[in-house]
C-alpha cells in the first residue's frame, strides 16, 4: 500500500491524581492519498484524541505519525480540522471568518483580492457563496457548519479532519451535508478522516472503516473496506446487498465485539 499517511504505534497516556490513564494504545493505521476514513466506535473509545494526534494540537506518549513523508510534530495548515462546534466568531461575516483563516496561512505572500478571491471560492465550494455577507446569527446550523468546511478548504489542506461535524444537526439536514460533502471529497480528492458515531455516515461516505475498541487503553478492533462504487446515491444504497452487509458488520462489531 502506498501510504500518504501512516501511524505507527500510536498511544496516548494522560496523567490524573488517580494516576496515569491510557487512553490509546498500539495504534496502526496507512491512509492512501484522496481517500476517506471513518472512526466509529462508542464514547471514550479515543476517537477525537485520535484526531487531535493526526492534527499534531496533541503530542502522544508513544509511537510515529508520517504525513508525504514528514513527521506530524505539531500543528500545520497541511492538515485542517472541522469540529462539531462550527467556532464562527459572531461579530465576522461568512466571507470574514473564511478570510481570517486564509490570511493566517497566505497573509504574507498573496495580496488582499487574492485572499478574497480564495475565500468567495471556498464559499461556492461549499453552495454559500450567497450567503457571504450573512452573520452567524443570520444563518441556519447546516450553514454554518459548511462555513467552518469552507474555512478548512481555503487553506488548501492536504489532510481534512472532521470530528463529528453534522453531529448537532437533524436527521434530513445531516444527510444533506453528507451527500454535499461525498460530492465534494470526490471533486477535490482530499485525504479526509472523519470521526463519527453514526454507522450509515460511516458506511455512505468512507473508503475505509476503523472500528475502536471501548477504553481504556483503546485500540482499532477492526479494518473494514467500503468497497462501494463511487459517486454513491443514497437511495440505490439503501437497496444494495453489499451496502447492507457492510453496514451490519459494522454493526455486529460495535454491539457484539467492542470489548
Amino acid at each position: 500500500m502506498n501510504a500518504f499517511l501512516q501511524v505507527q504505534d500510536i498511544g496516548m497516556t494522560f496523567p490524573g491524581k488517580k494516576g496515569s490513564f491510557v487512553a490509546l494504545q498500539n495504534i496502526h493505521l496507512e491512509v492512501k492519498k484522496g481517500e476517506c476514513i471513518a472512526l466509529i466506535g462508542h464514547s471514550g473509545c479515543g476517537k477525537s484524541t485520535l484526531l487531535n494526534i493526526l492534527s499534531g494540537l496533541i503530542k502522544p506518549t508513544s509511537g510515529r505519525i508520517t504525513c508525504a513523508g514528514q513527521d506530524v510534530s505539531g500543528p500545520s495548515h497541511e492538515r485542517a480540522l472541522v469540529f462539531q462546534n462550527h467556532n464562527l466568531l459572531p461579530w465576522l461575516s461568512c466571507l470574514q471568518n473564511v478570510q481570517l483563516a486564509v490570511e493566517s496561512v497566505f497573509g504574507r505572500s498573496e495580496s488582499v483580492k487574492k485572499i478574497e478571491e480564495r475565500s468567495r471560492d471556498a464559499l461556492h465550494m461549499v453552495g454559500l457563496l450567497h450567503a457571504a455577507d450573512r452573520y452567524p446569527h443570520e444563518i441556519s446550523g447546516g450553514m454554518k457548519q459548511r462555513v467552518g468546511i469552507a474555512r478548512a478548504l481555503a487553506i488548501e489542506p492536504s489532510v481534512l479532519l472532521l470530528d463529528e461535524p453534522f453531529g448537532a444537526l437533524d436527521a434530513l439536514t445531516r444527510s444533506a451535508l453528507q451527500d454535499e460533502l461525498a460530492k465534494l471529497m470526490q471533486k477535490i480528492q482530499a485525504t479526509t478522516i472523519l470521526v463519527t458515531h453514526d454507522v450509515d455516515e460511516a458506511v455512505f461516505l468512507a473508503d475505509q472503516i476503523i472500528m475502536m475498541t471501548q477504553g481504556p487503553s483503546a485500540t482499532i478492533g477492526k479494518v473494514l473496506r467500503a468497497d462501494l462504487e463511487r459517486p454513491r446515491d443514497r437511495l440505490q444504497l439503501a437497496h444494495s446487498q453489499k451496502y447492507q452487509n457492510i453496514r451490519a458488520e459494522v454493526l455486529e462489531f460495535l454491539y457484539c465485539k467492542v470489548a
